[in-house]
């Protein structure tokens, strides 16, 4: 346990459910999903990548009840270290900590450099380091506000990505040239039928596209009452994920007239809204998932300053930089100093190759969902997570199908030479020098390293 001389910094307490759930969606961004990582399921299993999106969505549902009950009892701005550390102690905390550290600064460059690859449909000269770079500046300049300024402006910003998606959907909808069943029982690709081994790699991308529901808890210091209400906020980001990027997807199955355009284009949402909309009204939902991305940016920034703020409130990196990562701003009540490192971060890596970033962050997410699969469990087993006020349901059956299924994901993953493989060996990289870390330095520590659980009241 932590030791009550070890200084708690917090930060206050500000938000209700509705801007956490906000910010949640809009780390999530599902059009960012739907424009950018749905035509990868496409192209992988076809008229398929509906029943990929399915099974994917069985995997993240068991994920999101793990979430919601681990997020209840430990509703902490560390995030998935903190439940690994109080349920399966020191090592396996700190390895989880190094693998989201990695995770969660990669995505900030992708998600900028995404943005230069969708205003690049309509403004092809558009320099893509420049324009990431600025979208990583202008985030961590925004990020330094009050996180309410911070949950009205994603909310907006959500609102205009949410309709996006709404188009789309009615676009599709509106006159359907084929079913739906047919689309699950008999999918086909554009070279053929679709095999179990095309629908096993859509889902693992599927899960991808799911992806940010758990990110409420980097919010948990910032939610008022958060043991009560956290689970509600993850559960209720999972199904309106589910919904914001299925239902376009279902919907310019069946709407669309050219099958095999939607299956092999490079952007078949933006095609799909051209040909029934217009050029008009294409280059505007570009433009809107261009902002949906911005959006993320900001909110990313957002949950990993906060996640450093935890880190150095936890003395993982030394007194000096550990004292600066918990420095909170006096007016505005956020970590700026973790924020202004996630922004400087962000923009060194907008210079690596977009490939190589996708490829490190690659195995990340599926052993941090084993390892909070495997917390729930042990938690449950020891007793550490008997405080929580919110139980999934059907355990211990949930986290143990999660781990089947997320065995399943690696084993496709190792059988893909291109990202998957490449991906998983970096994975593997990462934990080795997390671990190497914690027994070289903090292992070594009087009293050895544990992360600071706050009580109660500061809860």
């Amino acid at each position: 346990m932590a030791t009550a001389s070890r200084a708690r910094p917090s930060i206050t307490r500000t938000l209700g459910p509705v801007a956490v759930l906000f910010l949640t969606l809009s780390a999530a961004t599902p059009a960012s999903s739907v424009f950018a990582i749905v035509p990868g399921v496409l192209h992988v299993a076809g008229t398929g990548a509906l029943l990929a999106m399915l099974l994917g969505a069985l995997v993240c549902i068991g994920t999101a009840f793990i979430y919601a009950e681990l997020s209840s009892a430990w509703p902490v701005a560390g995030g998935e270290y903190v439940m690994v550390e109080r349920t399966m102690g020191p090592l396996a905390g700190f390895v989880v900590l190094g693998l989201n550290a990695v995770n969660n600064v990669l995505f900030l460059p992708v998600v900028a450099l995404g943005v230069a690859d969708v205003l690049a449909t309509f403004w092809p000269a558009i320099p893509a380091v420049p324009v990431a770079t600025a979208v990583i500046v202008l985030s961590t300049l925004v990020s330094i506000f009050d996180i309410r300024f911070n949950a009205i402006l994603t909310g907006a910003f959500l609102a205009i990505e949410l309709l996006v998606l709404g188009i789309v959907a009615l676009l599709g909808l509106q006159a359907p040239v084929r079913g739906v069943a047919a689309l699950l029982l008999h999918p086909v690709a554009a070279g053929g039928p679709v095999t179990l081994a095309q629908i096993g790699v859509a889902t693992t991308i599927a899960i991808f596209a799911f992806n940010g529901y758990g990110l409420a808890v980097y919010f948990g210091e910032d939610l008022h009452d958060a043991p009560r209400r956290i689970a509600r906020v993850i559960l209720l980001s999972f199904i309106l994920i589910f919904a914001a990027e299925v239902l376009p997807l279902a919907a310019i199955l069946v709407g669309t007239h050219d099958l095999p355009a939607v299956l092999t284009g490079a952007d078949p949402f933006g095609a799909f809204a051209r040909a029934r909309g217009g050029a008009v009204l294409g280059d505007a939902m570009a433009a809107g998932v261009a902002l949906a991305m911005v959006n993320a940016a900001i909110v990313t920034v957002l949950a990993c300053a906060r996640f450093f703020f935890s880190t150095g409130r936890d003395g993982c990196w030394g007194r000096p930089i550990d004292r600066l990562m918990c420095a909170i701003h006096p007016r505005y009540g956020s970590p700026w100093a973790g924020t202004l490192l996630v922004g400087a971060m962000g923009v060194g890596l907008c210079f690596v190759p977009l490939p190589l970033l996708l490829v490190c962050s690659g195995g990340e997410l599926v052993v941090i969902y084993a390892a909070i699969a495997l917390a729930a469990l042990a938690g449950r087993h020891r007793g550490t997570s008997a405080h929580t006020l919110y139980r999934m349901p059907a355990f211990p059956l949930i986290p143990v199908l999660t781990l089947v299924a997320l065995v399943g994901v690696a084993i496709v993953n190792a059988g893909d030479p291109e990202a998957g493989r490449p991906g998983l060996l970096s994975t593997g990289a990462v934990m080795i020098l997390s671990a190497a870390y914690y027994w070289v330095v903090l292992r070594r520590r009087p009293g050895g390293w544990t992360v600071v659980d706050p009580t109660p009241d500061d809860r």
